[in-house]
Formats: structure tokens, sequence, C-alpha cells
């Protein structure tokens, strides 16, 4: 495992807070039952907050006909949804939702080329809800596999999430299960597969992220 190299900021500022708040109850509080339960919880948040951001070595199941699950979580919806960014038509959609404890690296969902990428500014609402995946601040992107079949994924930000890190750019040639990006905080993926996609999960299953196969083109 290695951490994100976008986040290294993000985990400094978590050190640095709590290392003044751990400095300022050993210096100002002398009382040992709060002091020490404190200091624990204190090193409990920099610990989740490494784990938070790391980037995990998975097996690679994922390819250019067996679409990876793009991020850890829970499937919250599969239904039929009209893809209005780029590709204009009726896909299935499948949604995976992280929590502040899944890992938030994200990773290619099939292999391919990039024909499309942009970042849309929005709302924060929280990330499960059904208008998210409209409203919400997102990036879009669009792999071709070499098979001619177009996946579309938006990277979604939740209600704490305050940056999405996303690597596509056109042209670019990926692998499935390579990580593609991080979110940082409460967030959701919305994959967008052709209609005629076996999909191979159902709403409430737990996934993770390169090792889980969604669907199969």
């Amino acid at each position: 495992m290695r951490l994100d190299k976008n986040t290294y900021g993000t985990v400094l500022l978590v050190y640095a807070i709590c290392a003044v708040l751990i400095f300022v109850l050993f210096r100002f509080v002398h009382t040992w039952w709060i002091v020490w339960p404190l200091t624990l919880g204190l090193l409990w948040v920099c610990a989740w907050q490494t784990a938070f951001h790391m980037v995990p070595r998975r097996n690679k199941a994922g390819s250019s006909t067996l679409v990876s699950a793009v991020a850890d979580g829970k499937i919250v919806h599969v239904e039929t949804a009209y893809e209005k960014d780029f590709l204009n038509r009726d896909c299935t959609m499948v949604s995976i939702y992280m929590d502040f404890w899944d890992v938030h690296a994200n990773f290619w969902p099939v292999t391919g080329i990039v024909e499309y990428s942009e970042y849309h500014p929005g709302e924060h609402f929280l990330a499960f809800k059904p208008k998210a995946s409209e409203e919400n601040e997102h990036t879009c992107t669009c792999i071709r596999t070499p098979e001619g079949k177009e996946v579309f994924f938006k990277q979604l930000a939740g209600g704490f999430a305050r940056r999405i890190v996303c690597y596509a750019k056109p042209g670019m040639e990926v692998v499935a299960g390579e990580q593609c990006g991080i979110i940082k905080f409460g967030s959701r993926i919305d994959i967008f597969l052709p209609p005629d996609a076996e999909i191979l999960v159902k709403i409430g299953d737990i996934v993770r992220a390169c090792e889980t196969i969604i669907a199969k083109l």
C-alpha cells in the first residue's frame, strides 16, 4: 500500500492539528483520565486518515470485457438511467456509495482509451441521495474498450467531500484495476453501462475496487 500522491498535504494537516491538540492537553490539562483518552482518540484519527487515503494493492479482475468496481463500497442503485453529459442515451446505471470507513482511492473499471473527461462544479448533497448524481460536484469519464463498448463513470462529491482527483485525459490508454483518482471523504461512483451488459451485482452488495466484477460487456 502507498499514500495517494494528492493527499500528502491533507494527511500532514491532520497530523499537525492533532499534534497541537495533544500538546495543549498535556500542557494545560492535568487530569489523566481526560488527557489520555483524548490523546488516544487523536492518535486514532491520525491512523484512520492515513488508512483512508491509502491506495491498496489489489488483484486486477477487470479487463476490456469485465467491468470491475471503481471503488470500495455498497451498491445503492441498479437502474436504467439516461446519461446526458456525453453518451446521450439510456444506460444501465450502477452506483457505489463510499462511507467514511471505505478506502477512497478509485480505479479504472475497464481497459481501453479515455474518450472524454470533464469536471463539473456543483452542490454537496449527501452522496446516497438520488439527486446527488445530477446536482453534486462531479467528474465524468468515458472509456472506449478495444471491442468498441463505452463505459462512462462519475466521481461524485458527497456532503463532506471537497476535492475530487481524476487522472483521466482524452486519448489516454488505461488498464482496468490501475488507479484513476481519489475522492476525499464520503462520496459515490455512478457507472453507466451499455443496456445489453450483464449486471452481476444487486442493491445492498458490498464491493471491492478492482476485485469485484460488476458487469460483463
